[in-house]
Formats: C-alpha cells, structure tokens, sequence
C-alpha cells in the first residue's frame, strides 16, 4: 500500500462539510467547493458572498484531507466491482463514470470476483496509479478492506452495499424487497420463493429483511425452503429456479432479488413448461435494460444508478466524516407482464 494520509476527521462527529454549508447556502457542493478554493481569487458575486458568510457563520474549516482529494494530483477514481459481466455493475461503473465527468474526475475500473485476495490485489493496484480516491461496490459485510482505507486516511466510498461504517451509498434495499413482495401478496399470492443472492452483502440483507416484512404485515407464513441463499448470477437462479420447479409442491411466485437471477428462474421455468406471467409471477431487481425488452417483460424494483453514483462522488468530494455516513436512494417497482394475480 502507499504511505498513509493525514487529515482524515474520522473521530469527529461535529465537523462542518462543505455539505452542510451548501444545504445552508441553496446551492450545490460543487458550487461550494469553488467558491472556498482557496487557488484561485475569491469571486464578488451575490452567490460567492453568500456561501462565504454561510461558511463562516458555521463554523467550516478546511478539511485538508478533503480539499487534497478535490485537487487530486491525477483527477482520476479508481472504482472497484466484482465483475464487468454483471449488468448491474457494468449500469453503476457507467454512472459513477457519468458522475466523476461532472466534477472533472475521470474513473477507471478494476474488477475482483467477488475474492476478498482479488479485491486486496485490485486495490493496491488503483492506489499504485495514485486515484484520488476509490469507489468500493464489492463490499462483503465482513470485508476488512474498508476498515484498512479507513485506519489509513484513503478517501473511499462504498456503492450498492455498505459495511455500516464507511460512507456509503446505497439503495434502500429493505423498502425495495418489501415493495417486490407486498406487490405478489397484493397480486393474491400466498405461495411465494425469495430468492435471495449472496448474504454476506448488505444488499440481499436489505432486501431479504423486506421481503420478511411484507410477509409479517400480511400475515404471511413463507415456507422455510422457498427462501434460498443464491449468488447474484443467471446461473444461480436458473439452479434454485430447477430446485423449486421440481418439488411436487412449487411456489405460485417468485421473488428474485436481482434480475439475473429472475433470469435464471425464466429459464428454469421454461426448462420445465411453465409459462412466466401465467403459470407462474415473477418480480426482478434492478431492472436493468434487457428487463422491460423480454419476451414477457419482466416486472421489477428499479435502482437509482445515477442519484446513488452522484451521491457516491459528494461523499468523497465533501470530506464526509463521522460515524456510518450512509445515504439511500429510494427504490420504485414497476410491474409488467410477469406478475398476475393468483388463481383463485
């Protein structure tokens, strides 16, 4: 790794962010951080004095940890996924990208397998190409590397899941798992399969964790062996998808908790001549293009890629500080032709 950083407020809890300062003033953080660039002669304009006398009436310090990362010696952030394969990564890689451009940071990726070695090796490598800071979206829940970016002053954010102490963006996993099944319950569906992805990500917790609270609400008894632990790709639900589809007793509805699996559980179902939106309702997450252009378009909870990336980048670009500093994107369900009412 390369030599620790200084300046990072990680203990301090009340410290005043270039956020808290554009909140106050009505502008953007961007807006901000030109104004209090200290590089370059202070503008005279209405806006200019306003955010200096907001600044000062805060109490705002310079986080000289912060202002580095905005001047960064090379403009680039490095991003981290577990694999370009994987549409949902390859959808948030592109609007991190899109984010990075609007600040004049350009990002480049590295990928992991979803490895804790391969994600280390990935690491070392952007920090070795001297990124001005790194996106995390391989996260586990006990993955030590951000507790090393963290003990070492590295500026990092995490996407898409969070290990409760990094500064994280993130969808709002629980409401969009609640809103997926309360949708099939509302539907008639009493019969329902999770499947769930990988539990050592705050994703599938978040979103199993929903889906059990739509099954409470309604009074909801889920058969134990219908909610199965899955890895996130179109294999693993075509897998679970054939394990369910086999058994005498099968489920009237699934719940896939990303696309690719709903994918895997499409072709699971025609493996066994059942027809999706008829015989059987299917809810994805995500809703990735390829969704809505199926054969039968696939109803699904649909991420905010874009706000969690832009989002992302004001975390790294404000200094955020403190303990956990977690934003959620709130998630939306939009139905199609795979979930229908359940027979009566």
């Amino acid at each position: 790794m390369r030599p620790t950083r200084s300046g990072l407020q990680s203990e301090r809890t009340d410290a005043i962010t270039l956020r808290d300062v554009a909140k106050a003033a009505g502008v953007s953080i961007s807006t901000v951080s030109r104004v209090l660039d200290d590089r370059v002669a202070p503008s005279r304009s209405a806006t200019a004095v306003r955010v200096r006398e907001i600044a000062e009436q805060l109490g705002y310090r310079r986080n000289t940890f912060a202002s580095n990362l905005r001047r960064g010696a090379t403009a680039t952030i490095g991003v981290l996924v577990p694999r370009l394969s994987d549409t949902v990564m390859a959808l948030m890689f592109e609007a991190i990208d899109r984010a990075a451009g609007k600040e004049n940071y350009h990002a480049i990726v590295a990928t992991s397998g979803d490895d804790p070695k391969d994600e280390w090796n990935a690491a070392q490598s952007l920090l070795e190409r001297n990124v001005d800071g790194i996106v995390l979206a391989t996260s586990r829940t006990d993955d030590p590397l951000p507790s090393h970016l963290r003990e070492n002053g590295i500026p990092h954010v995490l996407v898409l899941r969070t290990d409760g102490k990094s500064p994280s963006s993130i969808g709002d996993d629980e409401t969009g798992g609640y809103l997926a099944v309360r949708h099939l319950i509302d539907l008639g569906h009493t019969d329902i399969a999770v499947l769930t992805g990988p539990l050592f990500t705050s994703s599938a917790v978040g979103r199993l964790a929903g889906a059990r609270k739509a099954f409470d609400e309604a009074g909801v008894s889920p058969r134990s062996a219908w909610t199965v632990e899955t890895g996130y790709g179109i294999e693993a639900g075509a897998h679970a998808g054939h394990e369910l589809f086999d058994a005498t007793d099968r489920p009237t509805a699934v719940f896939a908790a990303n696309d690719n699996l709903a994918l895997g559980v499409l072709s699971a179902a025609h493996r066994h001549n059942l027809s999706v939106g008829k015989d059987i309702s299917l809810v994805g997450y995500n809703d990735i293009p390829l969704s809505q252009l199926l054969p039968v378009p696939l109803t699904s909870v649909r991420t905010a890629f874009d706000q969690i990336a832009g989002t992302a980048m004001d975390l790294l670009l404000s200094g955020a500080d403190g303990p956990n500093p977690l934003r959620m994107a709130l998630p939306t369900l939009i139905p199609r032709q795979s979930s229908i009412a359940a027979a009566r």
